[in-house]
């Protein structure tokens, strides 16, 4: 009967402990200010922390991959181990206009994103909204005139030839379902042998 009184005060500091604990407030993530950098850049419709470095403040930006990101560096001559927040909006208008026109810079044709386009025929390299409004046009031609991907498009399936017996199970009818058994029937007694 001794050991009750030391289990009730055990108990007690565990729950002063829990409501300590719930007590205090989350902390936020605290967005790091220093002195010449931006907080938010706006750069080809995107907003990017500035206390990014250039080379992963351009890869936020939708259509620039990590080449074509080094290439842009490299044609407009900035410094790289720069944060985006701490460089002039010179260099940065400068660095949009790079992106926005590779070819004007002499960016090599092999890192744009549309090649051969097939309505002019020329190589170009599209951004942002733009990506999304030429990918989305392209999937409703290729619907339009029913061709296997379009038609795997409109079906909601995989083109590039993936498996879909595992992979890709979503909608109304997932899961396995096994067929009904009928009850068994009543085995009739066998016909009795003549001697």
């Amino acid at each position: 009967m001794a050991n009750k009184p030391k289990d009730d005060s055990i108990k007690e500091e565990k729950k002063t402990k829990q409501t300590k604990e719930e007590k205090k407030p989350e902390a936020k993530k605290a967005i790091k200010t220093m002195e010449g950098v931006k907080g938010i850049v706006r750069f080809a419709e995107a907003d990017i922390p500035g206390t990014k470095l250039i080379l992963n403040a351009l890869l936020t930006v939708r259509g620039v991959s990590h080449s074509f990101a080094t290439a842009i560096i490299a044609a407009s001559g900035i410094d790289k181990r720069k944060m985006i927040g701490a460089i002039s909006e010179e260099e940065i208008e400068k660095l949009e206009d790079v992106t926005r026109n590779p070819k004007k810079y002499k960016i090599p044709e092999y890192l744009f994103n549309r090649r051969s386009d097939p309505i002019t025929g020329e190589n170009v390299h599209v951004l942002s909204s733009d990506l999304l409004f030429v990918k989305k046009s392209d999937i409703d031609s290729m619907k339009k005139m029913q061709c296997y991907k379009g038609v795997r498009h409109q079906a909601g399936l995989p083109c590039r030839g993936q498996h879909t017996r595992s992979s890709f199970r979503t909608g109304v009818r997932m899961g396995v379902v096994k067929k009904k058994q009928e009850p068994a029937k009543a085995a009739a007694p066998a016909p009795e042998k003549k001697k």
